[in-house]
Order: structure tokens, then sequence, then C-alpha cells
């Protein structure tokens, strides 16, 4: 065995395995070689279709065109989320987590200066444009605006199924990675414990210094070779099971929504994501809590408004099991696992492909020269995505602790004090005396920003009893209030004003999206 790492191979395909294969092999050092192994037998789940803003910076590393992303994977611009019925059952309850910061994030807290009106706006609309530019359909960029350039900071809604196809023929392609298509049929061991090979049913023996396991649920080498331990977090996040269903436009011209709609049900949530030539629905639903019944017969009456009773009805509907959580550790000896082999949470927030990033951006980044570094490295990897699945689980349960909605069991118990990490009780009670901001950010890559964490909070509708300088005080601390009073005015004002101007040059995603199809955008 020799003690340089120079041999990374992939276990697996998927949109996992292709973007760990691409951000390693456009990133790691020259002499380090990438080799994926995919099954022919195991179709992926073609799930995660959505993605955040981090995802433009990974496709522009790997050297993609982002007119290319576009013709080839059916994507459309995702500038947020919209929340629908999640804090109660009134049908004009919604809220927006767009992915743009509120204006001056960093230099000034606009949400003391927004709650003494909070009954006359709402916060995303008061400290930035993008919430409004959503709902009226619009683009996050202009035909001229350069590849991977913004107007409005924007992620994607992409076809997984053609999305993995695509970063296969690009890493093969452009990239270097060999492509091996066998069925793994055994795992073997060196001495001290690490993966020496995998013995496959057509290609013989792949040799290896490093496995990463993209190998999804199955966890064929990690979960299963490894036993390395599954967490669960069904005791805070109860959704286990999803139905999708894939819907046509009622006309080929229909708009593109720019943003992913969470609808809340019952007992759990409807997703509906828009593309280019479809749309993507799924309803998310715990099964101690409904049946696939009841849940399916949900799903259908929410999209039969748009295709009609009939083929609501005979739409097919895939079922999706899993068990909220993730593995104890992630990187055990020299295999390390990304993906759904890693863990899986409902997709909420879209958090599974910026979890396969940031975790191949981390091994790219401080990839082991040698054997000795790796278990230095694999440290910090387990340290970091550990916390960022601690940040995942108390960010999505927040949704649901701030609801006000009691009309099911299932509502009820999501709010039950034995359900919410202790983590996400101390930030609850900070918030009601101190808004979200900087300061509860404690790494400097943090998988949710704090403003993240005021979309929600203030979106639905909680409050913080914030203590402003009154006419009495003096000194410093009235000028100081007095003088960030001033700014937060002006730029309340100013983001209207930028609402006015966007409305004027902003097309719609469809509008663009036909246009980056026919003229391509700009490379500069």
């Amino acid at each position: 065995m020799t003690d340089h790492i120079t041999r990374v191979v992939i276990v697996g395909g998927g949109s996992a395995g292709w973007l760990a294969a691409g951000i390693i092999a456009a990133s790691s050092p020259v002499h380090v070689h990438v080799s994926l192994i995919e099954s022919p037998d195991v179709a992926p789940i073609g799930v995660g279709e959505g993605t955040w803003p981090t995802m433009r910076a990974t496709l522009q590393s790997m050297g993609i065109s982002e007119t290319d992303f576009f013709r080839e994977c059916d994507a459309s611009f995702k500038q947020g989320s919209k929340f629908s019925r999640w804090t109660s059952l009134s049908k004009d309850d919604d809220y927006y987590h767009p992915f743009t910061l509120p204006a001056k994030y960093h230099e000034i807290n606009l949400a003391p200066f927004w709650l003494p009106f909070k009954d006359k706006i709402a916060f995303a609309n008061a400290v930035c444009p993008q919430a409004v530019m959503c709902d009226l359909g619009c683009a996050p960029k202009q035909i001229t605006t350069a590849e991977f350039a913004a107007v409005l900071n924007y992620g994607y809604h992409l076809d997984a199924g053609k999305f993995a196809p695509f970063l296969h023929k690009h890493c093969v392609e452009k990239l270097g990675v060999t492509y091996i298509s066998a069925n793994v049929t055994a795992i073997n061991s060196h001495e001290n414990g690490d993966i020496q090979s995998v013995n496959t049913d057509t290609q013989g023996k792949v040799v290896g210094d490093l496995f990463i396991d993209c190998t999804g649920l199955s966890s064929l080498l990690l979960g299963k070779h490894y036993n390395i331990p599954f967490l669960s977090q069904k005791n805070v996040l109860f959704n286990d099971s999803a139905l999708a269903v894939q819907i046509p436009y009622a006309e080929g011209a229909d708009a593109i929504a720019s943003h992913t709609l969470s609808t809340a049900q019952t007992h759990g949530w409807i997703w509906d994501i828009g593309l280019q030539s479809r749309r993507g629905i799924g309803h998310v639903f715990s099964s101690n809590y409904t049946t696939d019944e009841l849940a399916e017969r949900e799903l259908r009456k929410y999209i039969a408004p748009t295709v009609g009773e009939k083929m609501a009805e005979e739409l097919s509907v895939r079922k999706i099991s899993f068990n909220p959580g993730h593995r104890n550790i992630f990187w055990h000896k020299n295999c390390v696992a990304i993906g759904l082999s890693a863990g899986f949470i409902e997709p909420l927030e879209a958090t599974a492909l910026v979890l396969i990033e940031l975790s191949a951006k981390m091994i790219a980044e401080q990839f082991p020269a040698n054997r000795s570094a790796m278990d230095i490295v694999a440290k910090r990897f387990n340290n970091t995505l550990h916390h960022h699945w601690k940040q995942i689980v108390d960010f999505l349960k927040l949704h649901y602790v701030l609801t006000k909605r009691t009309d099911t069991e299932y509502w009820r118990d999501n709010c039950l004090a034995g359900t919410i990490p202790d983590s996400l009780h101390e930030l609850l009670a900070l918030w009601k005396v101190q808004s979200p901001w900087v300061h509860d950010e404690i790494r400097r890559e943090e998988m949710f920003p704090s403003a993240s964490y005021q979309y929600i909070y203030y979106g639905m509708q909680s409050t913080t009893d914030v203590v402003a300088a009154d006419s009495s005080a003096h000194g410093n601390s009235k000028r100081l209030y007095d003088k960030n009073l001033r700014k937060a005015e002006a730029l309340f004002i100013e983001n209207a004003q930028y609402i006015q101007q966007f409305k004027k040059v902003l097309q719609s995603n469809r509008d663009l999206i036909n246009k980056i199809k026919q003229h391509g955008l700009q490379t500069i």
C-alpha cells in the first residue's frame, strides 16, 4: 500500500457520484485520478430538483457552461422558497425565504426597525426585492448578464434524471474521470481495515486509496461494510415518506415559477417545482400520522385544479420511503460517504444537493496528501458535517415549532417541547428579546446564515420585544440609535425603489430561459 493518495474511487453515480467526481477532479492536485463505478442495474432516486445558489459556483468551478446546463437539464431559476399555510389555515398565509440577504445585512440589522411596521409589510418585502420579483414570476438576471452572474441571487430547479448524465458526459470528456459500468460484488480490505479494492462483476478488481460511498440509501461501503451506526432524527422531524408525481403544464407557454412552493397539508407538506417542460410535485408526510392512501388523496386534490380531476386521478405516483437522519460519522478510515449514503432528511430547504457540494468541496480543498494526513482531514470533515447536520435539523424544525396550527395531532405534536432540540430551544428564547443576526453565526461557513432564520422567524409571524431608545435616552446610545434609524429608513425606501426598477428590466422566468436556449448567455 503506497502512502500517497493518488487514486480516488467513487462507488455510485447519480447526482451525488457525478457531482463528487466533477468537484474533486476539477479541484484536486494534478496527480490524483478519479474513477467512478456505477451500477447499470440501479436506477437513481431522481429527486433533489432544487439547489442553493452554491450550485452556480460549483458548476463554474467544474468548467461547465451555464447555457449548456439550461439547454440540457430542463433547468429553471430558483430564487428561494415560498411557504403557504404553515402558520395558519388562512388562504393568505404565506411568506418567502428568498436567496438575497436583507439590504446591508452585515452593516445593520433591519429587523428591529421593521418590527413596528410588521402589520403593514411582510419582512421579506421590506428588506429585499426578491420576494416581490418571485410573486411577479421574474427571472433573477437579464440575457446580457454573464454566465453565473446575477442581478438577484439565485440557484436552480433541475431535472435530476437529466442532470446526472449531463455531469457524466462532462466529467469523462473534460475532466478525465474514468467511468466503470459494473456492479460491486465484494469489498477487499487491507490489514489495517482500510478498503484496498472492490470487485466488480464485469470489470474485475478496482484498486483505490480513497473510496467515496455514493451508493444512496443502501450505503454499501460506510453502512454495510463498516457498519457505521445510523442516527435517526424521527423524534424531531417526523416525516419519513414522500409521494412524487410529474405533471405537464396546462399550456406550453405557461409561466415557470421562480421559487419552490411549499404548501402545508394536514400531516405534512407538498413541494411544487417548475421546470421548463413540467412541474415536479410531491407530498412529504409522516407514516405515523397518516396513510399512503390519505396522503395520495391530498396530493391528487392539490394537482386537480391544474390538470383536471380526470388526469389528476390517472397520473402515476411514485412512493419514496426514508428514515430521517444521518450516519454517526461520515469518514471512516479511507472511506467517506456523500449524499444519501451519509444521510437524508426531508427536502424542505433543498439540503440534499448542497450537502453533496459542501462534502466534495471539502475533500477537494483539503485533499489528504498521504494516509497519515487522511485521519486528520477525516476528523475535521466529521466535525464539520456533524455541525451541518445539527443545524439542518434545527433549521427545519424551526418551520414546525413556529406554527399556530392545531388542526391535527401532527401539527400539535411538532410543537411539543420534547421534540425540540435544546439548541433550538435556546435560540427561540433568545429571539424573543434579541433579533436573529450575525452574532448567531458561530462558524465561518454556516449552512444557513442568520438571515435565513430572520426570514422564517418573522415570516411565520413571530416577534421580538426589541427595546428601542426612547426620547428620554441620551448620549452615545441615543445618537447611535438615531443614526441606525435614519440608515434603516433610507434602506427601506431604497428597497422599494429597487423593486420598481427591477419590475421594468427583469423579464419572466420562461422568457429569459427561452432566450438562453436560443442565444446563450455571455461567457464573460
